[in-house]
């Protein structure tokens, strides 16, 4: 038996088919330089990732659900309470509770708005490297 050496693990099939790492194959043209890879299309993913992020967090730390004083004096004034609850003073609580409500449901809307958003483009950005990197490998 003879003892065959080690190949290095970092080896290519390339490499293989010459012989071993670093040597040319006899008469055969020599290698051309691997181009950098760019990594536009990862860069541009993760800000938009980060944009999305920003936004989202923004949005929650921004928006406020509580109602104002002018809020609740529309809602309960000039006798509108009358027809709904018993007293002025209990329009203001149940209402102001009420619109809290309702502003907090907004937000929780808009919220879902901006992650279906934010879903539908990284699909439509994933399809699009697919669509992109399969068209290279057919060229190549």
């Amino acid at each position: 038996m003879s003892e065959q050496p080690q190949r290095p693990r970092y080896q290519t099939t390339d490499d293989m088919e010459a012989g071993y790492a670093g040597q040319q194959p006899p008469g055969g043209p020599p290698p051309k330089p691997r181009k950098k890879r760019k990594r536009i299309f990862m860069w541009f993913f993760l800000a938009v990732q980060a944009l999305f992020l920003i936004w989202i967090i923004t949005g929650l730390a921004t928006v406020h659900t509580a109602p104002t004083t002018s809020d609740v004096a529309n809602l309960c004034g000039n006798g509108q309470w009358q027809g709904l609850f018993t007293s002025y003073k209990d329009c203001v609580v149940h209402g102001a509770n009420g619109l809290n409500d309702a502003g907090t449901i907004g937000k929780g809307i808009g919220l879902a708005l901006v992650i279906g958003l934010w879903v539908a483009v990284d699909i439509i950005l994933g399809i699009g490297r697919l669509v992109v990197v399969f068209s290279r490998r057919s060229h190549s």
